[in-house]
């Protein structure tokens, strides 16, 4: 533009100039050098003419060309010229910007799916920025921290998000996978690497939801050693105490040997015991399908409050409610359920032993939820997470399988939870209802 507007300029500056020339001599000199004066001026214009087609215009549209690749308009093309080295520089610009054109949007095309394919997959991706903050997330992750929009995470560094799964993923180390078991029971593969992004790394994860695989491939494993120990073992004891009964009937018919009754009889209650024992195990895998009805959480929570009081008083465990004004209406198996809660009191209970207070909130917004609050020793975050492992028990003399069945009816009921011993000291059963 600068170019063409400081020829123009000097084309009219020599015009003027000749002109003046041309009006002196015509006034001032011969008809001949008159006519000279003329012939120059006309073979200036002439001239001109073809330095601004050869030059000038050339020189104007590569300049054009210059600034549709600065502004990055790939749509437009330059016209030919009619000077055939420029025409060719044209042509060879208008070919290159087709080209780009055609990158540009099959790079478009490849990004958009990749945004679908991303949003739609089952694993979790989080990308971070330069300054680890969260810039991209895709719904699946979402769903993994329980979030409802990518609104409340982006932006956010993953410590500053408050989830066990984000606390994990930040002391995972570049370019490593582990696979992590949180605790409300979910368990995870997460990857950390990175790539390039103009010139710059940018971190991001990939989570991969074990959950349901590892739930299966267990109930599946322990309900085959379960039904073949229940099957020995039940054979074996009634067996034995089949015998021991016919034998202590026969002693006290003779009315003699009375500590081998004695004996005998507590060889048969141990039996019992044992047959109990086993049968506990069995019933985990036996765990019917809910009954869903319309129940009042508060009416449960307060039933299962009397249910444990005795329990808890004889240990001087005081259980405090802090209920809704407005029960909670939820679609619950109330067998099922009330089992689990009267499970978890009795957990909490045992993990205070002597002298605390349970605590058992309910709230309604911004989601139902049940919490139950312990005074007791805590969890350690080893033990946070094998919590809900098939047998795993912290107790001496415990199953492991108090849990499992909780796990079992919350999943079945499509409940979230979580277990957790907080900075506070205190241990919270939360479990969050989906309304």
């Amino acid at each position: 533009m600068r170019l063409r507007g400081a020829f123009w300029i000097l084309s009219a500056l020599l015009l003027i100039t000749l002109g003046i020339l041309t009006y002196f001599v015509f006034y001032n000199s011969s008809t001949k050098l008159f006519f000279i004066v003329e012939g120059l001026l006309l073979l200036t214009v002439i001239y001109l003419i073809i330095f601004y087609q050869r030059i000038v215009k050339p020189l104007h549209i590569i300049g054009n060309g210059m600034e549709l690749l600065r502004e990055q308009d790939f749509s437009s093309r330059l016209a030919y010229v009619g000077q055939a080295e420029a025409d060719r520089i044209v042509d060879i610009f208008n070919k290159m910007m087709e080209q780009l054109k055609d990158e540009r949007l099959h790079l478009r095309e490849q990004n958009h799916f990749l945004d679908l394919l991303i949003d739609a997959s089952p694993m979790g991706v989080v990308i971070l920025d330069l300054d680890r903050k969260i810039q991209s997330v895709n719904l699946a992750m979402c769903r993994f921290l329980y979030i409802d929009s990518y609104e409340q995470l982006l932006g956010k560094k993953l410590d500053e998000i408050d989830a066990s799964l984000t606390s994990e993923l930040n002391k995972i180390p570049l370019y490593e996978s582990q696979t992590i078991r949180l605790n409300d029971a979910n368990i995870y593969k997460c990857t950390h690497s990175s790539f390039v992004d103009q010139g710059f790394h940018h971190s991001f994860f990939l989570v991969e939801s074990l959950t349901q695989e590892v739930f299966k491939a267990e109930k599946k494993a322990y309900e085959k050693v379960i039904r073949m120990i229940a099957h020995e073992v039940n054979n074996t004891t009634a067996g034995i105490t089949s015998t021991l009964d016919t034998l202590t009937t026969t002693f006290r018919e003779m009315n003699e040997m009375e500590d081998v009754c004695d004996v005998l009889r507590v060889s048969i209650e141990r039996c019992y015991r044992m047959s109990d024992f086993i049968t506990n195990f069995a019933d985990v895998v036996r765990i019917p399908e809910p009954q869903l009805q319309q129940q009042s959480l508060n009416e449960m929570v307060v039933d299962s409050k009397r249910f444990m009081e005795t329990i808890c008083h004889s240990r001087n465990i005081r259980i405090k409610l802090e209920l809704t004004a407005a029960s909670p209406t939820v679609n619950l198996d109330h067998a099922l359920f009330e089992q689990v809660l009267v499970n978890i009191i009795k957990n909490s209970a045992e993990a205070i032993g002597q002298d605390g207070t349970i605590s058992i909130r309910t709230t309604d917004s911004p989601v139902v939820m049940l919490e139950i609050t312990d005074t007791g020793t805590g969890i350690d975050s080893e033990t946070e997470m094998r919590l809900f492992s098939p047998f795993f028990s912290t107790k001496a003399n415990g199953q492991g399988i108090g849990l499992i069945f909780i796990r079992e009816v919350l999943q079945k009921h499509n409940c979230q939870f979580s277990l957790k011993t907080y900075p506070d000291g205190l241990t919270r059963f939360r479990i969050i209802f989906k309304t």
